[in-house]
C-alpha cells in the first residue's frame, strides 16, 4: 500500500500507561469515539519513516535502547491541534534534555511538539471533549521507558525494546 510508513514511538511504563489509558477510556465511556488507533500503547511519536528502513529502524532501536535511561517527564498540558475540519485532543509534557535527546536519534526537533493523543475527530466533538478531559486532569510525572516500531495502515506491531532502568 503506497501510503504505509513506519513510526518510531516511545512508550511509557505501567503506571502511566494506565494512567493515560484511563483518561481516554472516559472519554470513550461519555460516548466519544474518534478515528484515532485503537489497541495500542499511549505514546510520543519520534519520527516516521519509509517502510524500506524497518530492519535500519530495529537495529536502530535496539541500540539506542541499551544506551538510554529510562526518564521521567511532567504532563502538565492539553492542548488541540486544530485547523482543520479534523483535531486531535491530547496531553503533553514539558520538554525536557533526555526527551529532545531521544527525539534527535529519529529527526529534528524543530516544529515537533511531544504529545499523547487522546482523540482524533472533527472540531465539534473534539472541542466538546474537552471538559470530559479538564474535570479530573491535574499535572503528573510519567516515565518513558520503552521504544516500539509500528507499520501503519492497518496498525503491524514490529518491535518493542525497553530503555535502561
Amino acid at each position: 500500500m503506497e501510503n504505509k510508513a513506519l513510526y518510531v514511538l516511545a512508550g511509557y511504563e505501567d503506571e502511566t500507561e494506565k494512567n493515560l489509558s484511563a483518561m481516554q477510556e472516559k472519554l470513550y465511556a461519555s460516548g466519544f469515539e474518534g478515528v484515532q488507533t485503537k489497541n495500542i500503547p499511549m505514546h510520543i511519536t519520534l519520527g516516521s519513516f519509509p517502510c524500506e528502513k524497518e530492519s535500519e529502524l530495529k537495529k536502530q532501536l535496539e541500540q539506542i535502547a541499551q544506551k538510554t535511561w529510562a526518564f521521567d517527564v511532567t504532563v502538565n498540558h492539553v492542548g488541540i491541534f486544530g485547523g482543520s475540519d479534523v483535531n486531535v485532543l491530547f496531553v503533553a509534557p514539558d520538554i525536557n534534555r533526555p526527551l529532545l535527546d531521544l527525539k534527535e536519534n529519529f529527526g529534528e526537533s524543530f516544529d515537533w511538539t511531544p504529545h499523547t493523543t487522546l482523540l482524533i475527530d472533527k472540531s465539534d466533538v473534539v472541542h466538546k471533549a474537552v471538559p470530559n478531559v479538564m474535570a479530573d486532569f491535574h499535572h503528573f510525572v510519567a516515565k518513558v521507558s520503552v521504544l516500539y516500531l509500528y507499520e501503519f495502515w492497518p496498525a503491524r506491531h514490529i518491535l518493542t525494546v525497553h530503555l535502561k532502568g
